[in-house]
């Protein structure tokens, strides 16, 4: 079964900051969240994807067995403390999460038992719902500094609102993301098993899969340089590095929220790009609407 994109882990020290940083480049950005174990989160939404903006609160880890039975919140907390700000989880759909995880497994990727958990969320007349996941684990043991999840959740009625999805910037929907590898070929096993989809083109420069809601590409430094027109400036030495996300919005509008916002931007070729150090260290591609 082909697996699309369902959200980013995007880790980050300062949450209010960057926050902040997506309301000024014009998204809307849902309520502050927490988790039981001590990780705290916002979410960005678009139609069926979204951000997640994550941080470890003010009173750390408080539940450290289900942190590590969660994965991603002593992942988050890990990659923060090693890299500081950036892309550290990629996360796929699925509505069977059991059954993804016995996939992951005879694929040699899994190995983790499925976790599963629940929260209270805000809707934006301020009532409280609750929200529930079960979540399904993957892992290369050649990509140590990238997580990896499927994610099913079992009151979606709950968690996506339009009303979160409608962002001033003219975004509509969140286009794929682009790994950083020095071999981008080596990653097509893994990345064919995780996503349930057959890699479109693979080479020494580049890797892309099409997934049923967004694109996963691997590119090698050089790549990475010419087609987005960014500096590849992750350290590949723990392997391949989750290290941008393409964003479709109206260019015109979206490079008037940055210029108006003071956030540092090129273009190149056909779309916008922040560079990493400018985006809480996760690069981002703005694609315009196809007509």
């Amino acid at each position: 079964m082909s697996r699309g994109l369902d959200h980013l882990v995007l880790a980050v020290r300062d949450l209010e900051a960057a926050a902040a940083h997506y309301r000024a480049m014009g998204f809307t950005v849902g309520a502050r969240n927490r988790h039981p174990w001590g990780t705290e989160n916002h979410v960005i939404q678009f139609p069926g994807t979204f951000l997640e903006l994550i941080t470890v609160g003010a009173g750390g880890i408080t539940d450290a067995a289900w942190a590590d039975r969660s994965r991603f919140a002593s992942f988050s907390r890990d990659y923060l403390a090693r890299f500081g700000d950036g892309f550290a989880m990629l996360v796929v759909e699925t509505q069977d999460a059991a059954a993804d995880q016995l996939s992951f497994d005879e694929a040699g990727i899994g190995g983790i038992e499925p976790f599963f958990f629940e929260r209270q969320a805000q809707r934006p007349d301020g009532s409280e719902v609750r929200v529930a996941f079960t979540l399904a684990f993957a892992a290369d043991a050649a990509m140590p500094a990238a997580g990896f999840f499927a994610t099913q959740q079992h009151e979606p009625q709950n968690f996506w609102n339009p009303d979160f999805q409608r962002h001033a910037n003219g975004a509509v929907k969140l286009g794929g993301i682009v790994m950083l590898a020095a071999e981008p070929a080596a990653t097509v096993p893994f990345f064919e098993a995780f996503t349930g989809s057959r890699a479109v083109c693979a080479s020494a420069r580049n890797m892309a899969i099409v997934t049923p809601r967004g694109t996963v590409e691997a590119m090698s430094p050089d790549c990475y340089r010419d087609v987005l027109g960014l500096e590849p400036d992750l350290s590949l030495a723990d392997g391949p590095r989750l290290a941008a996300f393409k964003v479709t919005a109206p260019l015109e509008g979206m490079a008037a929220r940055l210029e108006q916002a003071g956030i540092a931007f090129i273009r190149h070729r056909k779309h916008l790009a922040v560079a990493a150090a400018d985006n809480f260290g996760t690069g981002l591609i703005v694609e315009e609407p196809r007509a």
